[in-house]
């Protein structure tokens, strides 16, 4: 066989020695075939040889096209070529879980100062969620504009703490928006509840407000002008009674900073600060056209 043949050669030549040692080994008797199995150890050692050197040059020619423009810093590049392939979704891992101790650490500290600072505020006199046709006017304040402007009206007070849910009037859009206030009618737990005409309609019936049919006869019935105490029926109580106050054409409403065309006022029955939520329907009363 030539000293250069290609490897091709050299495998297909190897494999014919193979099988005739196999032959020559069936052959013979046990004790007279010990000078054939060297030969045929010799003639392994030599294709492995040949097969090493070969894979040699190959992996020697990619190492050159690959890491050779780093010239005297090529064994470092491919040692760290070699770490990032075998050991990259170890390096990963180790990142990800690293990153996601220091947002647990992050939100654990951002939790304890957000707790520090709700404990050092003032109790909240009355929570209230505004929910229909609003929208805060571009005057309005970036930062709590509802609840600076509800205690403009209320000196005494010392806090409250309002939610925005707008429900567009447009009935095109106004599924997305009516999914949420479900969501906030479900999980949260306001004292009172500012409404549009539309959003009382439904709310109305769901039979989370309260009745203010004594109220209406009682300590409100000098200020309620005709059509401002507003009657539903819930689907429990077919009697119709007060669910809501019309507080609309109230001067107090034109100092909040939200777009509206009308408010209607109701309690929630599990209302934390009930008598407060009837001081504040009362006092929009004493305003009201």
């Amino acid at each position: 066989m030539p000293e250069l043949a290609p490897r091709e050669e050299v495998e297909k030549r190897y494999t014919t020695l193979m099988r005739r040692e196999r032959s020559r080994a069936q052959q013979q008797d046990n004790g007279t075939g010990s000078s054939g199995n060297d030969e045929f150890s010799l003639i392994t050692g030599a294709y492995r040889f040949i097969l090493e050197y070969e894979d040699r040059k190959t992996t020697d020619a990619f190492n050159e096209q690959e890491y050779g423009k780093y010239k005297g810093m090529a064994d470092k590049a491919q040692k760290m070529d070699h770490f990032w392939r075998y050991y990259k979704f170890h390096t990963l891992g180790a990142v990800l879980a690293v990153a996601l101790i220091i947002y647990g650490v992050i939100s654990f500290v951002n939790y304890r100062e957000e707790k520090a600072y709700l404990a050092s505020l003032p109790p909240v006199d009355l929570e209230v969620s505004f929910m229909g046709n609003y929208y805060l006017n571009d005057t309005a304040e970036k930062e709590e504009p509802l609840e600076k402007a509800l205690l403009a009206a209320f000196p005494e007070w010392k806090r409250f703490k309002t939610m925005l849910t707008p429900v567009p009037a447009d009935e095109a859009n106004q599924y997305a928006y009516m999914q949420k206030a479900v969501l906030m009618l479900a999980t949260e737990n306001p004292d009172v509840y500012v409404m549009d005409k539309n959003i009382f309609q439904w709310v109305g019936v769901q039979g989370v407000l309260l009745p203010l049919d004594d109220a209406a006869e009682g300590e409100l019935k000098p200020l309620l002008k005709d059509g401002l105490a507003l009657k539903l029926k819930t689907e429990e109580d077919t009697s119709e009674r007060v669910y809501g106050i019309d507080l609309s054409t109230s001067e107090l409403v034109t100092d909040l900073p939200i777009y509206k065309q009308d408010m209607i006022v109701g309690i929630r029955t599990n209302a934390k600060n009930p008598d407060k939520a009837l001081q504040f329907i009362k006092k929009y009363l004493e305003t009201v056209k």
